[in-house]
């Protein structure tokens, strides 16, 4: 059946709409008034960067004619600082020059694709992919909750099957995942017969109250009731694995005797995986390749419950209670390979499922990311079965969101600013970045096949099959998945007869002399895989798609510890910068569209920004050593610019705010982040990148994210007042001292110096830059109070001492120096005044 116009560009509707109406970008609800003032919005925010464009050409025109400092060095490293921001200013400013917010139209998938005649679905098969490496570090409730979502999404259940790849091996895993299944027997129909929003448990009942949208209305209570002690049930059962397996384990070794102290499984067997007690062939790093089906293909019929009974004490008579496909996989380890992490984990994925299922759709999670709203699969379809450019979208990225924020957003964990404008942006060019979970790819796209628009008329899908490897079972695979075809069948019933295969695609040795890593599935070495993988789909010619919706489609656990935060963002500017030298934007090949081109560039540079940054805010040092140092003279000129530069950005900002949908919390929070990113973090990952390229050095190894929370009933965000120190806080610490410095030593010599009120008005000008440099690193000071910053208003009265401390030590030196201290004015100025300046 052929797709119609299942998404429109305008601005975000409800749900469910009858109708998508195409329009250009921003117009909302079909709304003539609204779009005018959505359209006005897009045009003031263009006149504001030609406008600020000519500034900044002004400001430079005026710096180069008026080469005068007390430091000349200092006036070369900012002319060359102020044009790398100019660049990269306008390099992030074009790609948002033509945003567009596309909105499916899930009313009309519907009736394309679901109101057939014999009651069933023709929407296309789609395999979910998740991730999850260690039970420990990355809680098994999280990765569980995630699959019971999944399960229960409101999709054909005979058209999904889900893949948890356990790249630890762990049989708590496996285990977790059978428990999993059987909650899944009573969860998925209680949601399907109540139509609950998020179908995550965990997420679902941390929610006091919410509007009843089922058709039962008078069994939900009871329902609700009974689930809720089921839920709590089936958690005591995942904990209690952690005991039962070690001790069912001791008491079958006690009975060998001897030999190695085996992990063992429920049916007598060894683990194949990683045993509790390591052992060659199992342990972490080695241990052989596992597939375990939990759940068998479920058929295209519908199967309704029984009754309520005193054995069923849920009445699921009238609800499908099928379960969609669930796989267990752990690949092959062994020390003599690097396995890649997790873009080799999706790569085993994408083999192990072509040779099961072949679905041509595919959509990745990590392990801590559920679907919050159960409409998102549908949602995600609309673009890629669009008859206008759906053939030529690889993949559909949602953004990020997530659970156990603090309410301010103090670390800026929802990154809006990149979701909801950059993205969005990009979304009017070829298409936003894949950012690694959330995100719906087209198979063969993602097997390195090019996109229709490119294909010639003698193009064959599979043109040399050594690229993909041995497997003439997955080869073959590949042609099926770029047809199409919609209808599943049944994976072979006898698992032995494809084992071998399966055996064989696991293998740590199948990728050799392939092209897995590069040109087919998820990229290698590198650290931010998801951004260089789907900017290898660009560049082949392919093109993404950008999907907000509401509710959220998925949210996840972010980390709320300062360190580790910051950890997260030098595992991604590092690796930005390894993509932009290894894979340069600029070089890519004509099928990358020229604005999508720059944009890339960047997003991949901009770490390298900090090098300038950083000598900005720690040159008021100087002032607290000498009297009068100037950057730029005359200075009042030089500041008059820099103020009307600075609020032409501000009001870009606010713009920005109106139709991206942000709020202005969500755009001081990242200004703030960014710098505090620009002294922390970005100067080590451009450490990081030296070391790699120019010295051939290994470079600076990324440490994983922990987003455990440590959280009690009576603190919420308790792990927000954790302090980690890690050399990583030491810049940023010193440039706090540096501008709280500055100001005291200023007052100090405004005490004791003689200056006019002329002068002193001038100097002031220096400290509103050292002062806006405190405000923006605010977050980070408060993150190092620990418990203290529980009360924000500390951190004030702590930065007024340190003023005042710092003024005193000053006027002590002075009448040190001097046998006295004086505080007067002069009633005329004179050319010159002192000045700290931090920006």
């Amino acid at each position: 059946m052929a797709a119609g116009r299942l998404c429109c560009a305008s601005a975000p509707r409800p749900l469910g709409l009858r109708s998508c109406i195409p329009a250009s970008a921003f117009q909302s609800e079909g709304s003539p008034g609204r779009f005018a003032s959505t359209a006005r919005s897009t045009a003031s925010h263009g006149l504001l960067t030609l406008l600020r464009l000519i500034a900044i050409i002004l400001f430079f025109i005026w710096r180069i004619r008026h080469p005068h400092a007390d430091g000349m060095w200092l006036w070369w490293i900012s002319i060359v600082g102020d044009f790398w921001f100019g660049v990269t200013w306008l390099l992030n400013q074009v790609a948002k020059l033509n945003p567009i917010k596309r909105v499916p139209d899930l009313a009309l998938l519907k009736q394309q694709f679901d109101d057939l005649p014999d009651g069933n679905s023709n929407l296309p098969r789609l395999d979910v992919f998740i991730n999850t490496v260690d039970p420990i570090n990355e809680p098994m409730i999280y990765t569980m909750n995630s699959i019971l979502s999944i399960l229960a999404v409101d999709y054909p259940v005979d058209r999904t099957a889900t893949y948890l790849s356990d790249d630890g091996g762990s049989i708590i895993h496996y285990e977790g995942l059978l428990e999993t299944a059987n909650f899944a027997a009573l969860w998925v129909p209680f949601c399907r017969k109540h139509c609950i929003e998020p179908r995550a448990p965990e997420s679902y009942f941390a929610v006091k109250s919410r509007p009843y949208t089922g058709n039962a209305p008078d069994e939900f209570a009871d329902d609700h009731r009974r689930m809720s002690r089921e839920y709590d049930e089936f958690k005591v059962r995942l904990d209690a694995l952690f005991t039962k397996i070690p001790e069912r384990s001791d008491a079958h070794n006690a009975e060998a005797k001897e030999g190695a102290k085996a992990t063992w499984m429920a049916d007598g067997t060894q683990w194949p995986g990683t045993w509790f007690n390591p052992a060659e062939n199992h342990k972490k790093g080695q241990h052989a390749g596992i597939v375990k089906v939990m759940l068998n293909y479920p058929g295209n019929e519908p199967q309704f419950g029984a009754p309520a009974s005193s054995a069923n004490p849920l009445d699921f008579s009238a609800v499908d209670v099928r379960l969609p496909m669930l796989v267990y996989i752990s690949r092959e380890k062994s020390p003599d390979y690097d396995h890649q992490k997790k873009a080799g984990a999706m790569n085993v994925q994408l083999r192990v499922s072509a040779l099961l299922t072949n679905a041509p759709f595919i959509i990745n999670f990590d392990g801590d990311h559920y679907v919050n709203n159960s409409l998102a699969f549908r949602a995600a379809m609309c673009f890629m079965l669009d008859r206008r450019d759906g053939d030529n979208t690889a993949f559909v990225q949602f953004p990020q969101r997530f659970d156990d924020v603090d309410p301010t957003d103090r670390y800026c964990n929802h990154n809006r600013v990149f979701f909801d404008a950059t993205l969005l942006g990009l979304n009017g060019i070829q298409g936003p970045s894949y950012v690694g979970t959330g995100c719906m790819f087209r198979r063969i796209a993602v097997c390195g096949i090019d996109p229709p628009r490119w294909r010639s008329d003698d193009f064959k899908i599979v043109d040399n099959a050594n690229k993909f490897g041995n497997s003439m079972s997955f080869i073959n695979s590949i042609p099926s998945a770029a047809n199409q075809e919609w209808f599943m069948t049944s994976p072979p019933a006898d698992e032995e007869l494809i084992k071998e295969e399966l055996d064989n695609v696991m293998k740590c040795a199948y990728e050799d002399g392939t092209e897995f890593g590069k040109e087919i599935g998820w990229v290698y070495n590198i650290a931010t895989e998801d951004v260089v993988t789907g900017f290898r789909l660009h560049r082949t010619g392919w093109r993404s798609m950008y999907c907000r919706i509401e509710p959220d489609a998925f949210r996840g656990t972010a980390p709320i510890n300062l360190t580790e935060r910051l950890y997260q963002i030098l595992r991604w500017s590092g690796g930005s910068l390894e993509m932009f030298f290894s894979h340069c934007p600029l070089l890519a090949g004509r099928r990358l569209n020229f604005m999508q081109r720059i944009a890339y560039t960047n997003m991949t540079a901009y770490p390298i920004s900090s090098v300038f940054l950083v000598f900005y805010l720690i040159f008021p040092v100087i002032w607290i050593f000498r009297g009068e140092f100037y950057i730029q003279k005359p200075f009042p000129t030089y500041v008059l610019y820099l103020v009307i530069v600075i609020v032409m950005t501000e009001l870009i900002g606010m713009v920005e705010i109106k139709w991206a949908g942000l709020t202005l919390l969500d755009w001081i929070r990242n200004e703030q982040f960014y710098i505090i990113g620009a002294t922390a973090v970005y100067p080590l990952a451009t450490l990081h990148i030296v070391l790699k390229l120019v010295l051939r050095g290994k470079g600076v190894s990324f440490k994983l994210t922990a987003k455990q929370a440590i959280s009690t009933v009576n603190e919420k965000y308790a792990e927000m007042y954790i302090v980690q120190w890690a050399p990583l806080l030491i810049p940023t610490i010193v440039v706090i001292a540096v501008n709280v410095g500055a100001i005291g030593a200023a007052i100090g010599k405004a005490i004791v110096g003689g200056w006019s009120l002329l002068q002193m008005a001038d100097a002031s000008l220096g400290l509103v830059f050292n002062a806006w440099i405190l405000l923006l690193i605010y977050p980070f000071a408060l993150g190092i109070m620990g418990r203290w910053s529980k009360t924000p208003y500390i951190l004030f009265i702590l930065f007024v001492i340190a003023f005042v401390v710092v003024a005193a030590v000053v006027v002590a030196i002075h009448a040190a120096r001097t046998g006295s201290v004086r505080f007067h004015f002069r009633h005329s100025g004179g050319a010159g005044f002192p000045t700290s300046w931090g920006f």
